[in-house]
């Protein structure tokens, strides 16, 4: 089976690219620039503007795919707020003309959401009314609305905070932060009053996989099944690492004026996805491990 998959640069793509080349499908990875996803041989790189209709069409008539797995987004929310044009270009306007291409072909759509299209109150299930609190999370939301409405055959994806294992070419996930800046000696500061659902990246592609595999054409949220603080994860990266938890330090979100609003509770409920994909996501200290099995 043919994948196209967007965003694949990004820390997500390169995990889903790798994941599903290792399956045995014929990964078509796209994204801006020089590709930064380590080699394999099932991997087929190709620089695309996908806010280009015809780059798109033409794309999608040439590799004629069975699946597109739409992972690319203007995903940094303040920068969304600052430059609300380019946000809905990138993060509606290409989802358009990528589903308008999938249903040309008939082609299984996944789109991958998140959870800034809720407000408060989390976690929350997949049926809980969207009240994004910002642009980002609006614009994800109108993007989520066109595939629901449009697309002939879709899945909805909603992660929360990922982090996993990295490699040079990559961004490194909130625990790669914490690793880096204590591994240095350097004390951190760190909210202890939001509340999120940390989801390890290899889950989240088991969960993709076994909605292709079963064919279940539904909104799914694919997170992890503790909810913490960003503290309380810096503290147990610490702890597994052997590093030094004293220079870790609890703070309020108060102590980081940020443009945009973030949900002081949010994260997402995983009851549907157990029961329908059989998902059964690690616990935070699982996956930590498993991301820095280098070290231990």
């Amino acid at each position: 089976m043919k994948i196209i998959l967007t965003g694949a640069n990004g820390f997500l793509g390169q995990h889903a690219s790798l994941f599903f080349a290792n399956k045995g499908f014929d990964v078509y990875a796209v994204s801006r620039n020089e590709s930064r996803i380590p080699f394999h041989k099932n991997i087929f790189y190709q620089s695309i503007e996908l806010t280009n209709v015809s780059s798109v069409n033409k794309m999608v008539d040439q590799i004629k795919p069975d699946i597109i797995i739409h992972n690319a987004a203007m995903s940094k929310p303040d920068e969304c707020e600052q430059n609300k044009d380019a946000c809905i270009l990138h993060n509606v306007t290409a989802t358009q003309y990528l589903v308008d291409a999938a249903n040309k072909h008939g082609v299984l759509f996944i789109y991958i959401s998140t959870d800034f299209i809720f407000g408060e109150n989390g976690p929350h299930p997949e049926d809980a009314l969207p009240q994004p609190l910002n642009f980002y999370g609006k614009s994800k939301l109108m993007a989520e609305e066109f595939v629901k409405t449009f697309a002939f055959t879709y899945s909805i994806v909603r992660p929360v905070f990922i982090y996993g294992s990295y490699w040079e070419g990559m961004r490194p996930s909130f625990i790669q932060w914490v690793q880096q800046n204590l591994a240095v000696g350097k004390s951190i500061k760190v909210v202890d009053d939001q509340f999120r659902t940390p989801t390890y990246m290899i889950d989240i592609c088991k969960g993709i996989e076994q909605i292709i595999v079963q064919k279940k054409h539904e909104i799914f949220h694919l997170a992890g099944p503790e909810i913490l603080t960003p503290y309380a994860m810096a503290i147990q990266v610490a702890e597994i690492l052997a590093l030094n938890a004293a220079l870790v330090t609890k703070v309020d979100s108060f102590s980081f004026p940020e443009p945009v609003l973030r949900a002081k509770r949010s994260g997402l409920l995983i009851d549907k996805a157990r029961q329908l994909l059989n998902y059964q996501p690690l616990l935070f200290e699982e996956g930590v491990k498993l991301s820095f099995k280098n070290l231990l």
